[in-house]
């Protein structure tokens, strides 16, 4: 049985994702070869990786193929910009089967529960508070904070942990996924405020 992963908001084919978070590539193109570069270097194919949402954007049906060349057992906890989040309603429907081709073995919408290391902990696309824009969104499908630890994307460069709530997206750990026993590690320092790693 191989390693767990996690991450989120790769945002493939995404170009103006490079502006909005100041990503060091030249073009799309460079930065989608190198999310699948990195992500590859560390996770085995018998590994399992949870994608905590935003996963393909621009020309979903084209830009999720990237997803194939990707190690790993792949879980999806869908985001706003995922085609399958259940937020879309009626429109996700047809796409559940593109993201299950395109290699996700399940997906689902919304917060769920799993174990990392001794901690139970909750994870959600969406964070408890906070966002990347100015304003919170989506608060209708964020979770409930009881206390527990949440591991979440969406937020981008804002933090990579902030008191109880530890994203995992790309662009707060270089751009590659992070795994179970460095979040266990994290989580077992408590609540604390962490900047993201550098590209």
């Amino acid at each position: 049985m191989g390693k767990t992963w996690f991450t989120s908001d790769l945002h493939f084919g995404h170009t103006n994702i490079l502006r909005y978070t100041q990503r060091p590539f030249d073009d799309v193109d460079a930065m989608n070869a190198a999310l699948v570069a990195r992500w590859n270097a560390v996770v085995a194919p018998d590994d399992t990786v949870w994608v905590l949402g935003d996963v393909a954007m621009g020309r979903v049906a084209d830009t999720l193929q990237h997803v194939r060349a990707l190690n790993g057992h792949k879980r999806l906890v869908a985001g706003n910009h995922d085609r399958c989040w259940a937020g879309w309603g009626a429109k996700a429907r047809p796409w559940i089967d593109l993201y299950q081709q395109a290699g996700f073995e399940t997906q689902t919408s919304g917060a769920i529960e799993l174990k990392v290391g001794a901690h139970a902990v909750m994870a959600c696309h969406f964070p408890y508070t906070g966002d990347s824009h100015a304003e919170e969104r989506f608060e209708r499908w964020r979770p409930i904070d009881e206390g527990r630890f949440l591991l979440h994307g969406h937020v981008h460069t804002q933090w990579r942990q902030r008191d109880h709530m530890v994203n995992v997206g790309v662009d707060a750990w270089g751009m590659r996924p992070v795994s179970e026993a460095e979040l266990s590690a994290l989580l077992d320092a408590g609540r604390r405020a962490l900047e993201p790693l550098p590209y």
